[in-house]
């Protein structure tokens, strides 16, 4: 089995995100992840808040959440390892595009990243922890080509 995942638009976006498939096999393999499963769920404000409120009991609306599965037992299944699922919240992602002046595609991108990261177990929780996961984020980005 190869690496998999599954992207499930609960918006209905109406722009392409086939891109996404180059960058996330960029991460995967300079992580060295094999047989692995993971879901990417396209949100709204209002379903980002909620789980927002629900599991992280910060009652506001966020660009991304990452449920790791692996955080809490190794969660293999006939040798496949079930990293977890990824919300980004599309209204926010472009909002912040529009903020820093990046394209749609370089912000999906770096929330994408962002997300798989840590279903991979890396956090950003101190400064050293940032630097590590940021860097590593923008080096995968510039290898798929996504500039900012």
């Amino acid at each position: 089995m190869k690496n998999s995942y599954i992207i499930n638009d609960l918006v209905n976006v109406d722009f392409n995100y086939s891109y996404l498939d180059k960058v996330i096999k960029k991460a995967l393999k300079h992580e060295h992840v094999k047989n692995a499963y993971f879901s990417i769920i396209f949100v709204d404000l209002r379903e980002i808040k909620r789980i927002n409120q629900k599991y992280r009991h910060q009652d506001k609306v966020t660009d991304v959440i990452s449920f790791a599965l692996e955080d809490n037992v190794d969660q293999f299944y006939l040798k496949i390892r079930v990293l977890g699922d990824i919300y980004i919240c599309i209204p926010k992602m472009i909002e912040q595009a529009n903020l820093y002046g990046h394209s749609i595609k370089r912000e999906l991108s770096f929330l994408t990243i962002h997300g798989l990261l840590h279903l991979l177990g890396y956090d950003h929780q101190n400064k050293e922890e940032e630097k590590e996961m940021f860097e590593l984020q923008e080096l995968i980005l510039n290898e798929a080509g996504i500039k900012r």
